[in-house]
Order: structure tokens, then C-alpha cells, then sequence
């Protein structure tokens, strides 16, 4: 999961298309996906960028795209899995006219931008009622969730009905290895 941030859309700035294509590599090497989350204004500019850097995932927020079924299609006319985002305070109903082109729903359990953040607690719920609506619709779209997430939201998140995790600083931060941190998540779930 690479998040790309503008300064704009949210307060931060991150990374752009050419360390998704330094990680290309690493992709190949370890047989993963390249998720990239872009929390930019007017993603559509940079599809092709992001694209021919090596993405095997774009998503964009419905927050951004006053055209979403136009930047969807976009997306897989560059034959990469197209993503939609919700911001917390982003109603569901928004996904309801574009749900079955999506390959990926990102509910976002933090305001974007900055990275330890505390999962927000009505997040659950959502990703239950989303889960619901993909169930509805018989999708096969990943149901992914990012922000908050740790040994303590986890589980609660998987049993809401998530199929992917983004865990930055569970896995990156505080004073333990990447593999101490890893095994914290997974033990979660036992």
C-alpha cells in the first residue's frame, strides 16, 4: 500500500510516481501488489504516471472525482484494478452507482493524511454495512481498510467484514522490529 499525498487534498506530501517504480522490483521479487492509494486532487491527471510506474491498484477518493465512473474507467483502460476511497465522514451511498466497477473499496478508519493515527470507533459499522453491500451485489472487490490499525482493531475490523489491512505504524513504528510488530497483528486474531 503506497499513499501518495498532494499537500492539497490532505495537509501531507508524500511520494510520487517514481519511488512506485523503485519498487517495482521488491513487487516482482516478493510476488505482492503495488496498492497505490492516491490522496491527491485531481487524481485523473496522474493515472498514466502512476500506471507505467508499476501500479497493479489505483484508488482514488470519491471525495475528488466529480466524474468517478469516468476516472473508474480510466483507470482500467490502463489495465490496472481500479479502487474507490471513503473518507470517514463519506456516506456509503456514494458507492452506490459505481460499486460493481470497482476492484477495491477503501474505507478509511482516520482522516487521511498523517500516519498514528487512532482508529474512529464508527468505522466498524461501516465496514459492515459495506461489506453488506458488496455481499449484495455478489462483488469480489477487496474490502480494505486503513488507518488505526493494530493488535487492539484488527480483528474487529476482519470480523466487520475487511479482506485487507493497512497497518503503517503497527508495523513500522514504536520500539519493536517489523517482525515483532507483524507477529502483534497476527496474534490479534487468535
Amino acid at each position: 500500500h503506497v499513499d501518495v499525498m498532494d499537500g492539497h487534498f490532505v495537509p501531507n506530501t508524500t511520494i510520487g510516481p517514481l519511488i512506485v517504480s523503485a519498487l517495482r522490483p521488491l513487487r516482482d521479487e516478493m510476488k505482492s501488489v503495488l496498492d497505490v492509494h492516491l490522496m491527491i486532487e485531481k487524481p485523473e491527471r496522474f493515472l498514466e504516471d502512476f500506471a507505467k510506474a508499476g501500479a497493479d491498484i489505483i484508488t482514488v477518493h470519491v471525495e475528488t472525482c466529480p466524474h468517478l465512473h469516468r476516472t473508474v474507467q480510466a483507470i482500467k483502460a490502463l489495465g490496472v484494478k481500479a479502487g474507490v476511497t471513503l473518507n470517514p465522514a463519506t456516506s456509503l451511498i456514494t458507492l452506490e452507482e459505481i460499486l460493481s466497477d470497482v476492484d477495491l473499496v477503501l474505507i478509511m478508519s482516520v482522516n487521511p493524511g498523517f500516519g498514528g493515527q487512532h482508529y474512529i470507533p464508527s468505522s466498524t459499522d461501516k465496514i459492515r454495512r459495506a461489506r453488506h453491500m458488496l455481499d449484495a451485489i455478489g462483488s469480489k472487490a477487496w474490502l480494505e481498510v486503513d488507518g488505526g490499525i493494530g493488535p487492539d482493531t484488527a480483528a474487529e475490523a476482519v470480523r466487520a467484514g475487511a479482506t485487507v489491512l493497512v497497518a503503517g505504524n503497527a508495523v513500522f513504528g514504536g520500539s519493536k522490529s517489523v517482525a515483532e510488530n507483524v507477529a502483534a497483528l497476527r496474534q490479534s486474531f487468535s
